[in-house]
């Protein structure tokens, strides 16, 4: 068979039929390199233009395969589809090809938003999780969004040390298995986002800068080491032909690219944008999500929906824990006046200075509030606390009540980690399953981080956080969702947070979801340390407002009273009528929606 042409080429083992596969590997410090299949010959690729090697041979589907690279090294394929094991074991050619039992799925607009993090590993693997779906879909979620499922070393991980990004986590369950998951969240009407990491690979595993030392430089530093380079075009097809793997292959409805700070090639991203968006059939809704702690907002007109808005999250928390270590220090100011801003313009840093003294941020008031997702906790809140403690144990369960409020009826786009609808007990802590060396570093490394938090200044406390590599610290992270059923008082304290959030989710898919396109901020007001109102005019006119006091004070509220009529809901049930007579509880809110009539005989009046 004839080759390709090299503008044809993907990295990796491409099924051509039944019995073809293609190999590509770009390698161009290597001077040799062969296919060695498990049960067959060694066979020599042919070199092509630019670093890469090529060869088109006779292998059937599910053939182990490595690369011998200038017959010194025997190593996995980067760009592997599915690892025989480990990451350190062969590669295993995959077909694709999938029957796909609800193929009219073409999503959902993103304004539909409600979204869900979790992780696929502590609830049991791909088969498992489908378990959820048909409770989440009930609640009212829209959308699943799996912490990353790149090949990583061993059994546990959060997945942000992954160094095969084309192969799914072989312990969570066979690519197959995944397209299940997938296929069945269609079929319940929720959407699947994939949580993918570009900006840097895993500490185990990584064989790249033995034959391709251009993937990364030098001369520019990540957290992570040396920084990938973006300016190949080799490596930008990497990750473009990745994310369109997942999104054509796979059929996930969205991605979200974490850290994006740490890729220091801003037309990557504008690249990437552009091609994912020219390979998706218009008809289809996709997703495409940021963390970025440069609070970018010029990316979020430039083919991306929206931005994990950490500053809303940050202030919040602040408010509610009045904790203002480590990164709570840049929120730990009026916190009241920067939630105030979040809500009224997504971005709280807009080019302000941080703790360190660096200008951080864009202006962002421009944008609608469905281009932030808003969220009271996700992996990295929780799990990077030295106990992994979630909110329900941090405050008053009213605050928290009167905080879900907020980021479930408000515009932004709210997300939720897994156990948050019960308010689980159960700690999220750091784990990874590494050995040796690396294990040691990774767990001295992780008690160090805290060393400048005054709770962990000495020696002997850094010594009680867990961990990572233990196995019970994984199994302490476990979410008891069997709590749901408990007939006790406990179990039904669980229930009564469910059934929170269902209403909740209830009157945002009632109310808000109709009318949030073309949804506008009109502003906020701070009333007191910890109360703020803000109004949004909606798509078709009406009037959002929300009254909310995190704070443990009554609060006096100048602004008019709200007829009852108008409150489609109000923590706890007697809110709206003290704020009729002028105040505002402690750990209140209150929500109303006035429709432009009403508001014009109001004025008339």
């Amino acid at each position: 068979m004839p080759l390709r042409t090299d503008e044809d080429w993907r990295h990796g083992a491409v099924l051509l039929d039944s019995e073809h596969t293609r190999f590509a590997l770009w390698a161009p410090d290597a001077y040799y390199v062969s296919v060695e299949l498990e049960d067959g010959p060694s066979l020599a690729m042919l070199p092509q233009n630019n670093g890469w090697f090529v060869l088109e041979l006779r292998c059937p589907v599910g053939s182990r395969y490595r690369f011998n690279i200038d017959d010194e090294r025997q190593v996995p394929d980067p760009a592997s589809r599915a690892q025989a094991g480990d990451v350190h074991a062969p590669s295993v050619v995959v077909d694709q090809a999938y029957h796909w039992e609800h193929p009219a799925w073409l999503g959902r607009p993103w304004h539909e938003a409600v979204i869900y993090e979790l992780h696929v590993g502590l609830l049991g693997g791909y088969a498992e999780v489908e378990k959820h779906l048909s409770r989440l879909a009930q609640i009212g979620i829209t959308a699943i969004e799996l912490m990353p499922l790149a090949q990583f070393p061993g059994e546990r991980n959060w997945g942000y040390d992954g160094v095969y990004p084309y192969a799914p986590q072989a312990s969570y369950g066979s690519p197959e298995q995944l397209k299940h998951l997938i296929d069945t969240a269609h079929g319940h009407g929720l959407m699947v986002i994939l949580d993918v990491v570009y900006n840097h690979f895993g500490p185990d595993g990584n064989y790249l800068g033995v034959y391709a030392k251009d993937f990364f430089r030098e001369d520019l530093h990540t957290p992570w080491g040396a920084a990938i380079d973006f300016r190949r075009q080799e490596v930008r097809d990497f990750f473009i032909d990745n994310a369109l793997m997942w999104l054509l292959e796979y059929r996930f409805d969205g991605l979200r690219l974490d850290a994006v700070h740490a890729i220091n090639d801003p037309t990557f991203l504008q690249e990437f944008a552009h091609r994912v968006r020219q390979q998706i059939t218009p008809s289809r809704h996709v997703w495409l999500n940021l963390e970025n702690e440069l609070n970018q907002a010029s990316l979020l007109q430039q083919g991306f929906d929206a931005q994990w808005n950490d500053d809303g999250h940050n202030a919040l928390h602040v408010l509610l824990t009045g904790e203002h270590d480590a990164y709570y220090a840049d929120f730990a100011h009026e916190p009241t006046h920067k939630l105030a801003r979040c809500l009224s313009q997504g971005f709280v840093y807009q080019g302000e200075s941080n703790r360190h003294g660096h200008s951080r941020g864009q202006p962002s008031g421009h944008l609608p509030p469905s281009a932030f997702v808003l969220f009271l906790q996700n992996h990295d809140q929780i799990g990077n606390r030295a106990f992994g403690e979630r909110l329900s144990q941090l405050c008053p369960a009213p605050a928290l009540r009167a905080a879900t409020t907020l980021l479930l009826l408000s515009p932004m786009i709210p997300l939720l980690f897994m156990g948050d609808e019960w308010a689980a007990s159960e700690p999220f802590l750091f784990f990874t399953s590494h050995h040796g060396e690396l294990a040691d570093a990774v767990r001295e490394g992780r008690r160090g981080e805290f060393a400048d938090f005054p709770a962990f200044a000495d020696e002997a406390q850094r010594q009680r956080i867990p961990d990572p590599n233990a196995q019970s610290t994984f199994d302490a992270s476990r979410p008891s969702f069997a709590a749901l059923s408990l007939d006790t008082d406990k179990g039904l304290d669980h229930q009564q947070w469910q059934a929170l959030y269902q209403q909740l989710l209830d009157l945002r898919h009632q109310h808000i979801v109709p009318r949030l396109p073309d949804t506008w901020a009109l502003g906020s007001q701070v009333l007191a340390e910890g109360a703020v109102t803000a109004r949004w005019r909606m798509g078709d006119g009406s009037i959002l407002r929300i009254d909310l006091n995190l704070g443990a004070q009554p609060v006096n509220i100048d602004a008019d009273p709200l007829p009852s009529e108008h409150i489609i809901f109000a923590s706890p049930s007697d809110a709206a009528e003290l704020s009729r007579r002028g105040t505002l509880n402690p750990y209140t809110a209150i929500v109303s929606l006035t429709a432009t009539d009403a508001l014009e005989e109001q004025d008339d009046q």
